[in-house]
């Protein structure tokens, strides 16, 4: 088990490197930010608006036709935030300092930009399948748009192990671990628990899942928010000092913890950039699945939305794990993941500070989880149709329960594995469709002026 994880170790060394996926996905961000003249920007007014204008936990029951535009943002957000703004925002903290923050930051914001391409595309490739339900995502713009099945097919195929099996694998390790640390819960008993309420919803069809992600993304994230927030208060004189680490650190690792952690710059970036991308998942190909079924007028209207998406995972509650670990002082060179998380507060909160972050993982694992799924769903419908739908089901809840009994280091390096391959067939989508994101953002914009000139 050690040859294999040192062996995938490796491997991710490389993939999520200086010299391939970083500079290709916040390449791909800059080209973006560029081509539509900063649109994380201009339209981020206009993203706060389509996004919370009409909040509602009780929407239309989604179906056949798709799910409203919130419903789809909250099904999103629930695979964005996840295991990813707990456990792995501390772990490239603890590996790669305070300046890995910064990193995230930078790909974060860029990574707006790419995911308003993604989703655009998966609204304007969107179909409908043979027993009349919407479906979308990477492998459709890739078949339909670059005419390539065969990369598609790639695509499917690893986003299905990537998320569907070893990604969900991650989030029930991390749901057992949190459990376990805080109330001694038998790791094996809460992996066979979170799978079956989890195939309760995998069950019920996109009607469930759009359902319970408006209600407990919006319940869970102000949860989280709230709680770290009281800590950020109690501790407010430590808050300049923790930016002045994250930007000292991004550049001098080292000299921001007194040395006591002893990451390079190259060990900041890596994983402020693989750990932040991992959490809201901009240019990866998972989230555009949960775009395409949104009901709306214009592609860029989703688009506007899915922006939002990464706001919220990255500069709202990943950053509020990250300074609830800063101000409390809880890093010390030696704990990582989910632990150092705990730490942090339990520091803050005190003796309530362990079971608060074991619900908080509970609530942000599993709706990561019925995420994950839906996306892997959408590409067993492409490769398999609705047949592929009771088999893939039992296997996701199978990789459930064995995630539960794992070590967290195989688990992760895994995930960072899979989630890698799967980047490639779509990034080379969104640069090759690029004109066509370009149009719809003109479109929209003409339209736009069009109402404006008939007022």
């Amino acid at each position: 088990m050690d040859q294999l994880t040192e062996l995938v170790s490796k491997a991710n060394s490389f993939i999520w490197g200086l010299y391939c996926l970083i500079p290709l996905l916040c390449g791909t961000g800059l080209y973006f930010t560029v081509r539509l003249n900063f649109v994380q920007i201009r339209k981020f007014g206009l993203a706060f608006k389509y996004t919370f204008g009409k909040l509602t936990l009780f929407g239309e029951r989604a179906g056949k036709d798709g799910m409203s535009s919130f419903q789809a943002l909250a099904t999103a957000i629930a695979a964005q935030v996840g295991t990813g703004n707990l456990a792995g925002a501390a772990t490239a903290i603890a590996i790669g300092g305070p300046g890995a923050i910064f990193w995230m930051w930078i790909a974060a914001f860029f990574g707006m930009a790419t995911i308003f391409a993604e989703a655009v595309l998966a609204q304007t490739y969107k179909q409908k399948a043979a027993d009349g339900h919407v479906v979308g995502g990477p492998a459709y713009y890739i078949s339909e748009g670059l005419h390539s099945r065969g990369l598609a097919v790639f695509f499917s195929v690893a986003i299905i192990m990537a998320l569907g099996f070893i990604g969900n694998m991650v989030q029930s390790n991390s749901i057992a671990d949190a459990f376990n640390n805080a109330f001694g819960v038998n790791k094996l008993l809460v992996g066979v628990c979170v799978a079956a309420v989890g195939g309760f919803v995998f069950f019920g069809g996109m009607g469930r899942i759009a359902s319970l992600t408006e209600k407990i993304v919006p319940i869970m994230a102000a949860g989280y928010l709230i709680g770290g927030l009281f800590i950020l208060f109690r501790f407010s004189a430590h808050i300049i000092p923790a930016f002045g680490m994250v930007f000292e650190g991004a550049f001098d690792p080292a000299a921001a913890t007194g040395g006591l952690i002893g990451a390079t710059m190259k060990e900041a970036i890596r994983y402020g950039v693989a750990r932040g991308l991992f959490s809201n998942e901009a240019g990866m190909g998972s989230t555009p699945h949960a775009h395409a079924v949104a009901k709306v007028k214009y592609p860029a209207e989703q688009g506007f939305v899915a922006i939002m998406g990464v706001f919220v995972d990255t500069f709202l509650v990943l950053n509020m794990t990250a300074f609830v670990i800063f101000v409390t002082g809880a890093i010390d060179g030696k704990t990582s993941g989910i632990a150092l998380t705990q730490k942090a507060f339990e520091i803050g909160l005190g003796g309530f500070g362990l079971p608060f972050v074991a619900v908080c993982m509970l609530f942000f694992a599993f709706s990561t989880i019925i995420g994950w799924y839906f996306f892997g769903e959408q590409n067993i419908r492409f490769l398999f149709g609705k047949s592929g739908l009771l088999p893939y089901r039992v296997v996701v809840m199978l990789f459930i329960v064995l995630g539960a009994t794992l070590k967290l280091n195989l688990v992760w390096e895994l995930a960072d594995f899979f989630n890698g391959i799967m980047v490639f067939p779509n990034l080379l989508a969104l640069i090759g469709l690029s004109k066509v994101v370009s149009k719809a953002l003109d479109n929209f914009d003409d339209q736009g002026r069009l109402k404006a000139d008939v007022k």
